[in-house]
């Protein structure tokens, strides 16, 4: 049987670099695709590039604020591959400043603006461009039903936020970086709908990652328990574990890091 592919957009640190990381560790027989801006600057790709049998990772550029550059990406991956099992859109920023707003006086056009385009069109426009790949593949990921009608052949997975649930919100603030993820998250619905209607069906869902130890969210630690804090490793494996249980049922919801439905 073909080995599994997996791409991973925004895999130059962070989540996206462990996905990568924990995709070549515990599935020995699965080839990854990663994704970055500037791969050339990405240590962490190379370095684990060399840690693993030539041919299991490839590292291609892409700046999912350019559609050009999404198309041209899965065009490579088309003539390389052929296919797709997952795709993972990683990539995010909390803010151009680096910090979430605060209040409706720090709100500018152009930072709600960037954060959406990177946050929300990026991945729909990934999405768009890697979504026959994913019609092809093999449903190496998530649980595969015994009857035929309802099998899966592709997994498509937003790292959404928490903070992006609008039944949750009761804080406010960060409203360039909440919009952001509803508006993944809705793209998330729609696209599960869109592509249940093929046969077999592409799985879409959005995934919490929960408070993770990583440059987004490092301003933020001081008031987050220890035990609420999650390293990259324990994140990726718990949202990995989602996705091995994913079924036809699943499709077009939000899961907490631990496998619990989150409200829209």
């Amino acid at each position: 049987m073909a080995a599994p592919v997996a791409l991973i957009q925004g895999a130059s640190r962070g989540l996206g670099l462990q996905f990568c990381r924990h995709i070549l560790t515990h599935r020995p027989a699965a080839l990854v695709v990663a994704t970055c801006r500037d791969p050339e600057a990405a240590a962490g790709l190379q370095g684990l590039a060399s840690d693993h049998q030539p041919g299991r990772l490839t590292v291609l550029q892409m700046d999912v604020t350019r559609e050009e550059d999404v198309r041209a990406c899965a065009d490579r991956v088309t003539e390389r591959f052929g296919r797709l099992d997952l795709l993972v859109n990683a990539a995010a920023v909390l803010h151009p400043s680096g910090r979430g707003e605060t209040s409706l006086r720090d709100v500018t056009a152009q930072g709600v603006l960037s954060t959406l385009l990177t946050n929300s069109v990026g991945p729909l426009v990934v999405a768009k461009h890697l979504a026959p790949l994913l019609q092809k593949g093999r449903g190496a990921f998530g649980r595969q039903p015994p009857e035929e009608s309802k099998r899966h052949s592709g997994i498509i997975a937003n790292i959404s936020a928490k903070v992006g649930s609008i039944g949750d919100n009761r804080l406010g603030g960060w409203y360039s970086y909440r919009m952001s993820k509803a508006a993944l998250n809705m793209a998330t619905r729609n696209l599960s709908i869109e592509l249940s209607r093929r046969r077999p069906q592409v799985l879409c869902v959005s995934l919490h990652p929960g408070t993770v130890d990583t440059d987004l969210s490092r301003p933020y630690h001081r008031n987050v328990p220890r035990e609420q804090l999650f390293s990259s490793e324990r994140s990726v494996g718990q949202m990995m574990s989602i996705l091995d249980a994913l079924d036809a049922q699943s499709t077009g919801k939000a899961f907490n890091w631990d496998g619990t439905e989150l409200p829209w």
